[in-house]
């Protein structure tokens, strides 16, 4: 196991955590509640204590699960949740990014409420709101702080310029964006920036939305509802085939070293800096537990350098282009 702190004078977390948004939503059909909660908790048992949901994850029912699962242990689970994005309810649709004190409020009583606890560990902007400065935004954030009802503060995709601005007015322990040897653009300027600044980089789909497992083939790909099929394009058309032949290479490394393709992935994501931790989807335990084993794998150099390449070559957008706005802003 490898432990990392989050944030400047923050409590260490396993550095491979779980992100919960997949047994709700996003990828198919939600998991059923009693299945969800065991996997939470076989999740706990195996020494994962950092989870990761948010408001927009199946518009509540996520928390709802975290809820259910650890709030008679609370004090074993790190629970990072977030807010920002609205839209219908009953249509599940997102139509925008609100991060008003208003509306902050409203999803923090609601959070708070589904997660059955008190107190989040880790409080995200899920998304920066266009409409207002990052200021206005991070400066009502501060008072769930002073309030006790938050006890760190953090901002997704956020670019370097936003995440000083937001520096200047309360400390900020983390930052969530895309990572994986797929997607890098977070290398340039705001990974450096956070390791400047003690600030933890928080590596999401660290696994490109499962295409870095290894498990989706030319006749195996995501269909219907599944989010990938829909609003992103590297799972589609030309792109897909282009970047199965990219996955190759990593199956390459990893059969050579007797590792998963996904266990390469996730150690590959944690050798970048000492400042990242990751947070993996699953629904299946046995996936769990093999993604865990990446806390053993320490690739060499000339592995690293094969691996590195790769996203150079990656065809397609991680999301469509509405989605792109909301990144790095």
């Amino acid at each position: 196991m490898i432990r990392r702190q989050m944030g400047r004078g923050g409590p260490e977390v396993n550095a491979i955590g779980l992100g919960c948004m997949g047994m709700s939503a996003a990828y198919g059909e939600p998991m059923e509640t009693n299945e969800a909660v065991k996997l939470l908790h076989a999740a706990l048992d195996r020494g994962v204590d950092h989870f990761d949901t948010a408001e927009l994850y199946g518009f509540g029912a996520n928390e709802t699960l975290l809820g259910e699962a650890f709030h008679d242990r609370r004090e074993k689970a790190f629970i990072a949740t977030k807010f920002g994005p609205i839209g219908n309810l009953a249509e599940r649709t997102v139509r925008g990014v609100d991060g008003s004190e208003a509306n902050m409020r409203r999803a923090i009583e609601q959070s708070l409420r589904l997660l059955r606890t008190d107190y989040v560990d880790l409080y995200y902007l899920h998304r920066k709101d266009p409409s207002r400065p990052i200021e206005e935004t991070v400066e009502a954030m501060a008072k769930l702080v002073q309030e006790g009802r938050v006890r760190a503060i953090g901002l997704s995709e956020v670019n370097a310029e936003t995440l000083r601005r937001a520096q200047a007015v309360h400390p900020i322990a983390a930052v969530q964006w895309e990572y994986s040897i797929f997607t890098r653009d977070v290398e340039a300027e705001v990974l450096p920036l956070c390791w400047d600044t003690g600030v933890t980089l928080v590596a999401y789909s660290p696994l490109g939305r499962g295409m870095l497992t290894g498990a989706f083939t030319r006749d195996r790909r995501p269909e219907g509802q599944d989010y990938r099929a829909v609003v992103s394009p590297r799972f589609q058309g030309e792109a897909y085939e282009a970047n199965l032949q990219l996955v190759e290479e990593l199956g390459r490394v990893a059969e050579a070293r007797g590792a998963t393709p996904s266990q390469v992935a996730l150690a590959w994501v944690l050798a970048s800096k000492p400042n990242v931790v990751t947070i993996p989807g699953t629904t299946k335990l046995a996936n769990l537990e093999a993604n865990l084993k990446a806390a053993d794998v320490t690739l060499t150099s000339e592995e690293m350098a094969r691996l590195d390449g790769l996203a150079d070559k990656v065809k397609g957008t991680r999301y469509d282009e509405r989605g792109m706005t909301l990144v790095n802003a």
